[in-house]
């Protein structure tokens, strides 16, 4: 989504550009996947209302009509059970917290959703921040499950700016307070986003080409760039932006400064192995389901029937149970299946009227290098620069969104902000028009 976004971008202020994608088809953490009869999105995705960049797009692709929004719930699995926390008087009753407890959450939520500038945040490890404003215990039982399941042991090197901007989004979905959220989808979910957004790219004069990656970046003698592409081909260009993440950009680029790839390679990056199941019916009807009982091996449980119309799905339940994991964790040797089969089990003992034999179908989606965790004074120390050492070669990637969570709002507006910058700086080579 973020090379399709600059791509348009670039394309609008006039450049020719050549837009290369090692997948067959575009999307990225965006595409689509099909479970059963069903196709829907690999990965789990909302649009809220603050969405202003998705929302946009999804207009200009002519697509307005078919965004659908509804009024979703939530729920909190425990220790104890699973509650709805969908209500201020649901959250007033929540067991696991007293009132002077529950007093104090609410007021790190309100008082993260009026920060605008979290920058400041970066010097700060996440969990003195949670636990100076909402107190040891909903530290303990509340924010460290919670981020242990995002980060794993990396939560100890994330700063307050990660967990602050998933506040700040979060927030923004909610029409007043803790109260109910409003959450929106497109009609086919990206599915017809990326279909229709690949046709526009290549009717505004976009050079589309899927199927094979860059395999190699460098400056070319005489000026500009070569790009080799798998399978040996050389493309020579003017400029090149690379959108890929942090490691692989230094592996592209061996003209890089030792200091450069260096600083790439240190950024700390977490994946996600997601598991997707089809069921005969919902499990509780709440559109997210937050666990803090550290038996339970995935972070959440993600009920994409409380969100869209069952009929996108022949009248079953898509339910995602997405795990967040450091580079070095062993789930990425383990087979789907055996992903699957722990996560079914996992579902049998939280939900008592499930059984496995309500699984229609699975998949599992993989990816390692998703989030770029914000640890402690990134900004300053990882943040990849938009130059590079080598001239006419650029970075454009979401290791750049400092101070915001990885969405795909998130990522437009990258894009969008970034090529204020770019388009000048390629300008500066005269007849630069590739």
């Amino acid at each position: 989504m973020l090379g399709a976004a600059l791509a348009l971008r670039l394309r609008d202020q006039g450049f020719k550009v050549t837009l290369i994608e090692a997948a067959p088809r575009l999307g990225g953490l965006a595409s689509p996947q099909t479970i059963g009869d069903v196709t829907w999105d690999r990965f789990y995705h909302v649009v809220l209302l603050s969405d202003s960049y998705l929302r946009e797009l999804i207009t200009q692709l002519g697509l307005g009509d078919r965004l659908r929004w509804a009024t979703t719930r939530t729920g909190f699995y425990t220790r104890d059970g699973l509650y709805s926390l969908s209500s201020s008087l649901e959250f007033l009753r929540f067991p696991p917290l007293t009132l002077v407890d529950k007093a104090r959450l609410a007021w790190t939520i309100i008082h993260a959703s009026r920060i605008t500038d979290g920058a400041p945040l970066e010097r700060i490890p996440a969990t003195i921040w949670l636990e100076r404003h909402s107190g040891k215990r909903t530290l303990e039982r509340i924010w460290l499950p919670l981020l242990k399941a995002k980060l794993g042991d990396n939560y100890k090197r994330a700063s307050a700016a990660f967990i602050w901007a998933i506040i700040a989004r979060m927030y923004a979905a909610r029409r007043s307070g803790l109260k109910r959220e409003l959450f929106g989808y497109v009609a086919g979910g990206y599915d017809a986003i990326l279909s229709r957004l690949h046709h526009y790219l290549v009717e505004r004069g976009v050079d589309l080409r899927c199927g094979r990656g860059a395999t190699a970046v460098a400056s070319a003698e005489g000026g500009g760039v070569d790009i080799t592409i798998a399978g040996g081909q050389l493309l020579h260009v003017d400029h090149a932006v690379l959108t890929v993440p942090c490691p692989r950009v230094a592996a592209l680029c061996p003209q890089l400064t030792l200091a450069e790839r260096e600083r790439l390679n240190a950024v700390v990056y977490q994946g996600v192995a997601c598991p997707s199941l089809l069921l005969e019916r919902p499990l509780a009807n709440y559109y997210v389901t937050n666990i803090t009982e550290p038996s339970v091996p995935f972070t959440a449980v993600i009920e994409m029937t409380a969100l869209v119309d069952p009929s996108m799905f022949g009248g079953r339940s898509l339910v995602y149970l997405p795990r967040y994991l450091a580079q070095q964790d062993a789930t990425w040797a383990r087979s789907d299946a055996d992903i699957v089969d722990e996560s079914v089990t996992a579902l049998e003992k939280m939900y008592p009227h499930f059984r496995r034999s309500q699984v229609i179908a699975w998949q599992v989606g993989r990816a390692r290098d998703v989030l770029a965790v914000p640890t402690l004074d990134y900004s300053r120390t990882l943040l990849p620069a938009l130059n590079t050492s080598v001239p006419n070669v650029f970075v454009v990637n979401s290791a750049q969104i400092a101070n915001g969570t990885l969405n795909v709002n998130e990522t437009l507006a990258l894009a969008a902000r970034q090529v204020e910058t770019l388009a000048p700086l390629m300008r500066t080579a005269a007849g630069s028009h590739q």
